[in-house]
């Protein structure tokens, strides 16, 4: 009993769990069980610590055609087609191991798409790491985008678009959260329900190795510094054998040949196997030993919880078993028959003749205890490790402030990341990383276009978890609107440090009630997402990082925005911007970090979303661009350096009660930049929409506010926000 005791703990069970799954049973689970149990009851699968507070979410409208509990959920973009999104973490995996991490994160997310049986057609990522003065987060960041880079690029999938953020408390635990977007006929999509007692159970894809056993859900559900030698090796992907298996996939679901599809994620084909049959109300048994394996030495219950990447679990009528196995011959992938459907509501694991599991479904996929959170609000700042140095004075030059802004790594362009991406390849990208806010794509199937973005913002989530979180929905909005698009629907990545401390139980309920919200204002229903708990060290918990992305339609992907001023256009501000400094990069760079944010009318914000896409729509904009990190002085200037003009600004008839410096570089939801034609302008001047602040002329940037005012050269500022390439080829301190 106290080896059998040490061993569940030894797997992360506490001790009530194994009294439970002992009860359960009606007796001590064996090997295979236990490890079967310790996975799907973990932190990673089972929710455990956030199911309760995820039920707050909207999850129903009009265009939702899939929803959570699904591998991805889709929405109806019309013509008979739909459009299938999700994002998910590969956190601790990737500070394990940062480019296989990335990498197999990549392949992940995008065997959630074609298990619908919708084709990926592009990729998007939300990363943060620590400063990039340091040697190891310089390391993580140049790794994980290679990484991603070599997986989507050899996969020919575009990576069109993402975040960098670079934060101390990411230092020891980076986020790399994947979204893959993809494209279906509605009436051919599928779920993922086991059904058809006697229906044969096929293992599609790689052969299975001890490559990531229990990775993903071991390293997601403890803090990262527990126990090294828990660290298992992290997964290895192959784009390749991928690309492989998503063809073969979809050729076999086209041709109706699949009763149903699951990727084989975390816990391998324990969760797919386990959740498919928990799904569709049947039984399954399973033959470890037809498993095709790469390592021949493996266990029953190493077969059963390899997370070896690039396999798929399908459920196959006997009829069509021949069909499944000659298409998968073509497309020189694995194909093996490893099981049945079985009536009753077990799981049963078979080494050959030999039964080596035996488990009720519910007790294994449902029945895991569900935790309520003793969240605590904090009186502090609890991330005192690793702030920077003020480098900014208050009451210096704002010309010498913008600057410094513009070459913060969070701010500055991430040309040197994207382009080792490939963001065209499909022939399907309208709108490329930093030409506009939002990533658009081409659908002519379904005779319109979509238009996807990803955002989050962990330093104001720390500041206020609950008004951060909604600052991150709607500006995930206003980027969509910036490309006319409409949102369609949300996915997001909860990223949170150990939710059994109170501080971070207290972010954690904060920020799920914000999300709510925020979606309820807009009417964007959460289709699916992810939570990735315990990401702390020794050192503390990372920020508060919820990642949100959207997609979006817009009725056409002709005459565009662009995130440019061209010579000679005007330039108005829109919307219900309050800024403040509290909480914004500037207060970073002054070493001045507070708790709280100021607070705003998401209605009014949610009203300014729909006239700019109005006015997008109606053609009367040829730039569009929101502001956010750094205030509007950032982002006028970065309207100013991608379009290679200067501008002359003046923001008096802003100034109110606001302070200049506040109006300079505080942050906030609500505010765009917007330039076009000058009789274009002065139509949404007249109608309210916007007030007029300059032109784009000359080769400096101006700015005036009140007393204040900034003037440096655009070739000054181009340099500051092109500055990420040198420095990721300096050698750290």
């Amino acid at each position: 009993m106290e080896a059998s005791v040490a061993r569940h703990r030894e797997l992360g069970l506490t001790d009530r769990e194994h009294e439970l799954i002992t009860a359960g049973l009606g007796r001590e689970p064996n090997d295979v069980e236990l490890a079967m149990f310790s996975l799907l009851w973990s932190e990673h699968c089972a929710y455990k610590h956030s199911r309760k507070l995820l039920r707050r979410l909207p999850t129903e409208g009009p265009r939702v055609v899939m929803g959570p509990g699904e591998n991805a959920g889709a929405v109806d973009v019309g013509g008979g087609w739909s459009v299938a999104f999700k994002v998910e973490s590969h956190n601790h995996p990737s500070a394990v191991e940062p480019f296989q991490g990335a990498a197999t994160g990549v392949g992940g997310i995008m065997r959630d798409i074609f298990a619908l049986g919708a084709r990926p057609i592009a990729v998007l990522d939300s990363l943060r790491f620590g400063e990039l003065d340091s040697a190891r987060s310089r390391y993580l960041f140049d790794h994980v985008v290679a990484g991603i880079g070599h997986y989507g690029n050899s996969i020919g999938v575009p990576t069109v678009g993402g975040e960098v953020h670079f934060e101390a408390p990411y230092e020891q635990n980076c986020l790399v959260n994947a979204m893959c977007v993809g494209l279906a006929r509605t009436e051919r999509m599928v779920r993922a329900a086991a059904a058809g007692v006697g229906n044969v159970v096929v293992l599609m894809g790689a052969t299975t190795g001890r490559d990531g056993i229990g990775g993903a859900s071991v390293l997601a559900s403890a803090e990262l510094d527990e126990g090294d030698a828990m660290r298992p090796t992290v997964q290895i992907g192959d784009p390749f054998e991928e690309k492989k298996v998503m063809e073969c996939c979809l050729e076999l679901l086209a041709d109706e040949k699949l009763v149903s599809l699951q990727d084989l994620g975390a816990a391998g084909l324990t969760s797919s196997a386990s959740e498919m049959a928990s799904a569709g109300g049947v039984g399954i048994d399973i033959d470890v030993s037809r498993v095709p394996l790469r390592n021949p030495d493996l266990e029953p219950f190493e077969v059963m919880v390899s997370e070896s990447q690039e396999r798929m679990l399908a459920i196959v009528e006997p009829d069509e078993l021949d069909a499944v196995l000659a298409v998968c011959r073509k497309w020189e992938t694995g194909g093996t028959a490893i099981g049945e459907v079985a009536a009753g509501d077990r799981i049963r694991v078979f080494d050959g003749d030999e039964l080596v599991g035996d488990m009720p479904v519910a007790l294994l996929v449902d029945d895991c205890p569900l935790y309520d959170l003793e969240p605590a609000e904090p009186d502090r700042w609890i991330y005192g490790n690793g702030e920077p140095l003020a480098a900014v004075a208050p009451g210096g030059d704002p010309g010498e402030a913008l600057l410094a802004l513009l070459a913060t790594p969070t701010i500055a362009s991430k040309r040197w990341a994207f382009e080792q991406y490939d963001s065209i390849v499909g022939s399907r990208t309208v709108r490329r990383p930093e030409q506009a806010d939002a990533a658009v794509l081409q659908a002519p199937e379904a005779e319109t276009a979509i238009a996807v973005a990803i955002d989050g913002n962990g330093r104001r989530v720390a500041c206020d978890p609950y008004l951060g979180t909604v600052e991150a929905v709607l500006e995930c909005a206003q980027n969509l609107a910036c490309a006319g698009a409409e949102p369609l629907g949300l996915t997001n990545c909860l990223n949170f440090g150990n939710p059994e401390k109170p501080a971070v139980a207290w972010q954690l309920d904060r920020s799920t009630r914000g999300l709510a919200d925020a979606c309820g204002e807009l009417g964007v229903p959460v289709v699916g997402g992810n939570v990735s708990l315990y990401n702390e060290t020794d050192r503390g918990p990372i920020y508060p990082t919820p990642v949100v992305g959207m997609v979006g339609e817009l009725p056409s992907p002709e005459r565009l925005p662009v995130a440019a001023l061209r010579e000679g256009d005007a330039i108005a501000f829109a919307g219900p911007l309050a800024p403040d400094l509290r909480g914004s990069q500037l207060a970073k760079l002054r070493a001045e970090l507070d708790l709280g944010l100021p607070g705003f009318e998401p209605g009014e914000v949610h009203a300014a979303i729909a006239a700019v896409r109005d006015a997008v729509r109606a053609g009367l904009i040829r730039c569009a661009h929101d502001v956010s990190d750094g205030g509007l002085a950032c982002a006028l200037a970065e309207c100013a350096v991608a379009g290679g003009t200067g501008i002359e600004v003046d923001l008096g008839p802003l100034l109110g009660d606001r302070g200049p410096e506040a109006w300079l570089f505080g942050e906030g939801p609500g505010g765009f930049v917007l330039g076009g034609e000058v009789a274009a302008i002065e139509r949404l001047v007249e109608a309210g929409t916007a007030v007029a602040i300059g032109v784009a002329s000359g080769a400096e940037i101006t700015i005036a506010a009140g007393p204040l005012a900034i003037a440096v050269p655009l070739a000054d500022a181009a340099g500051a926000w092109h500055s990420l390439d040198a420095a990721m080829e300096a050698t750290p301190a």
